[in-house]
């Protein structure tokens, strides 16, 4: 089979396309052929030598991917034999070889993909999704929030925007770039801002009617974080699930405590200590998307052999909505 292999750790062009043998379904598990593969920012990180959070850095050489879609081509010893031809998909945690033509995972990680769902909406939600409904968990979001999403044109922003829409609030997006401010409208934000402007807090104000927003959802960091704090009413609530714009610095607790906000970091132990755990949250995510609820938005796909590329986009900001790479 073909797979990427990182040899060492650095830019994208570490990442290598080449020829290895084919893998071997353990007893527990399946080999899955590959339809799509997703592709995480914590995957740029890993290539590019940075151990950050819960994530130790693997050993080398080694095939990056933790979310894969497909269909069941081999049965292990222990595992269900009917599972043979089962369209299905798989979060193989981190840097598992989900940028493969074939990926092993254990019959236990696998989950059946919906019917008139494509692989490649499959992997959004698996990954993307479970972390979107951990989030919202989290944020008891009501009709009567006033919502802010930072990074709206991201895979989580885009769908923590159509929830907030589904729940019934008045939402606003922020995103950088015409082009994904218009998808942040298309998702059903009332107010959609690109915050490459210099007045963007200005134009989310003045869409927003001069409320304060109750909740905001940031991934940004940076000075966007402390506009959202700017925005926010007494009262509100921020969750905090990533900074981009490098590392994570909590606002002083003095400042939170003058403006009446709350704020939380909502990945990490309050999603891996949850009842039911990652699986239910896996669960939920795959019946928004099956019911029509939710749905991801996923770039048009990278060829595999082009993983490089896709993590050049990734760094770049050049992609809306979950990045993915098809063999």
């Amino acid at each position: 089979m073909h797979a990427i292999r990182l040899h060492q750790f650095g830019p994208p062009d570490q990442l290598v396309y080449e020829e290895v043998p084919d893998p071997e379904a353990g007893p527990g598990q399946v080999r899955i052929v590959v339809g799509a593969a997703g592709v995480h920012v914590v995957d740029t990180t890993i290539r590019a030598g940075v151990s950050g959070g819960p994530f130790p850095l693997p050993d080398l050489p080694m095939t990056p991917g933790r979310e894969v879609a497909g269909v069941v081509d081999q049965v292990g010893e222990g595992a269900d034999p009917d599972l043979l031809g089962a369209r299905v998909v798989a979060h193989l945690g981190i840097a598992s070889g989900g940028y493969a033509e074939l990926a092993v995972a254990a019959a236990t990680a696998l989950q059946p993909i919906p019917r008139g769902v494509s692989d490649e909406e499959a992997v959004a939600m698996i990954g993307t999704g479970r972390t979107a409904m951990g989030i919202l968990e989290q944020s008891d979001l009501t009709a009567d929030d006033v919502v802010l999403v930072t990074a709206a044109a991201g895979g989580l922003g885009t769908l923590l925007v159509q929830a907030a829409h589904e729940a019934g609030a008045l939402v606003a997006g922020v995103a950088g770039g015409p082009e994904k401010v218009a998808l942040v409208r298309e998702l059903g934000a009332h107010v959609a801002v690109d915050y490459l402007q210099p007045d963007w807090a200005d134009r989310v104000r003045d869409g927003l009617g001069g409320r304060g927003v109750t909740l905001g959802f940031d991934s940004v960091g940076g000075d966007v974080g402390r506009t959202l704090l700017d925005l926010m009413a007494p009262g509100g609530r921020i969750r905090v699930y990533g900074w981009s714009s490098g590392a994570y610095e909590a606002p002083p607790a003095e400042l939170l405590a003058e403006r009446g906000v709350t704020t939380a970091m909502v990945l990490g132990k309050p999603m891996m200590e949850r009842p039911g755990g990652i699986r239910g949250l896996e669960d939920a995510a795959l019946a928004e998307l099956a019911s029509g609820r939710l749905r991801p938005i996923t770039n048009p796909p990278f060829p595999l052999a082009q993983a490089a590329k896709a993590h050049e986009a990734i760094a770049a900001r050049a992609t809306v909505g979950k990045v993915v790479l098809v063999p």
